[in-house]
């Protein structure tokens, strides 16, 4: 094993090698199961020693961490999407401050242990979305602070690699002709396209990469856009406070922040806990108004993703799905119909699709020239993102399949051939 394949995702991380078939995702061994993909979490537990090192932990071993003691524990996910914002100079962790490359050394690091490897080998192809998440994301930042936690690692030959392309790469493995390949790759964080010409060889395919578009929208705007409509209202969301004689509305921004996992742990701060207190006092929604107080300081991001996720499947699998919600004494009962969740997320899907139809014209190209569609990444699972595809195409032309290991696989693919310099990222 001389390099790995690495899919650091917003929702989940895989890691692959190749092997003599092709790829292989390395499994992650917990509780008598053996886990493909590792949820992105990260938690850091107070030290039992006074003045020690908060003790960090990765995946499902920190959301067990955070169930077993959520008073002693920091829990972070979604943190990929810190990656490329300038604003986003580090965290709090107790008495200490973690830079995101503090905090993707830890999360990798604690993986390796989890894996069973010793050391990481020295050659890493890691995936990177076209267009990082957040507001005027600076791609240039997110790869330097990824190069940062990587070189500590031990990793000294480093390939960055479209994540989209990665998933071409394993998807053309199955190809007998030439094809022009439109992938789509969803995650939580991002939605990104890749258009490639593919040519089939005696001695496998070639590829020639013909554009690239990405934006910042993908499961965990969906997931906010249910928390936006189903438990933000019950918090607040709509309230007033009395503030020098005048009525004025509760600012907006308190609200998409807690919608928000990656900007949730950022309200975790006195001093914004401390305006929402003053805020209550001073508002006739003062109950809803705690409530919401209540909800950040008990830690409860988790059990929040964890309702929010799960009502997202079952809206992909059946038309209506119950959303219950108890934690910090506050009790959020509704039932949620896919017409309704596909109403909310309709500007979001309109975005994603003029991404992919931009790819299109990127390449000089129309739908009827795409001979294949590929699409990937856990979003994909949401039938609202298919039909945007079928839409645009015949509905034989479009494929799926292994949507939370396809980058991975390719990653590793890429890293076993000849040409990984040829597919790195700009």
């Amino acid at each position: 094993m001389n390099v790995i394949g690495v899919d650091f995702g917003t929702t989940n991380t895989v890691l692959a090698f190749p092997d003599g078939n092709g790829a292989c995702v390395h499994r992650f061994a917990r509780d008598g199961q053996l886990l493909e993909a590792a949820r992105t979490t990260l938690s850091f537990r107070r030290s039992p020693k006074p003045g020690g090192l908060p003790l960090a932990e990765a995946g499902p071993w920190a959301i067990q961490d955070f169930i077993d003691s959520p008073e002693d524990t920091r829990f972070l996910q979604s943190f990929k999407s810190f990656a490329a914002s300038a604003s986003f100079t580090d965290t709090a962790v107790f008495t200490r401050r973690y830079k995101f490359e503090d905090l993707l050394q830890a999360f990798l690091g604690r993986l390796r242990e989890h894996s069973g490897l010793r050391d990481f080998p020295q050659r890493i192809v890691i995936g990177r979305p076209v267009t990082f998440a957040g507001q005027s994301p600076d791609d240039a930042l997110a790869q330097r602070r990824y190069e940062t936690a990587l070189k500590v690692l031990g990793f000294t030959d480093i390939t960055y690699v479209l994540e989209p392309v990665a998933a071409a790469h394993f998807y053309a493995q199955g190809l007998k002709r030439d094809a022009v390949i439109l992938v789509g790759d969803f995650g939580g964080g991002t939605s990104d396209f890749s258009i490639l010409r593919f040519k089939a060889t005696p001695k496998g395919a070639t590829a020639e990469a013909l554009a690239h578009s990405g934006i910042g929208i993908a499961g965990d705007s969906f997931d906010y856009r249910i928390i936006d409509n189903v438990v933000s209202p019950r918090l607040g969301k709509h309230a007033t406070y009395k503030s020098w004689g005048k009525t004025l509305p509760v600012p907006i921004h308190y609200f998409a922040s807690f919608s928000r996992w990656n900007e949730l742990c950022l309200m975790q701060r006195p001093e914004v806990l401390r305006e929402l207190r003053d805020l209550a006092r001073n508002s006739s929604s003062r109950a809803e108004l705690q409530s919401l107080v209540d909800l950040i300081e008990g830690g409860v991001s988790y059990e929040l993703y964890r309702t929010v996720s799960q009502v997202k499947a079952k809206l992909s699998e059946q038309e209506l799905a119950e959303f219950s919600f108890n934690a910090s004494g506050v009790n959020i009962e509704a039932a949620i119909s896919r017409s309704d969740f596909e109403k909310w997320i309709a500007e979001d899907l309109e975005k994603i699709g003029r991404t992919a139809d931009d790819a299109i014209a990127k390449a000089g190209l129309v739908p009827a020239d795409i001979d294949r569609v590929f699409l990937t990444g856990g979003t994909s699972f949401v039938p609202a993102v298919r039909h945007l595809f079928e839409r645009r195409f015949p509905a034989d032309r479009i494929d799926t399949g292994e949507q939370l290991l396809s980058i991975a696989k390719g990653l590793a693919l890429i890293g076993a051939g000849d040409e990984a310099e040829k597919w790195a990222a700009a």
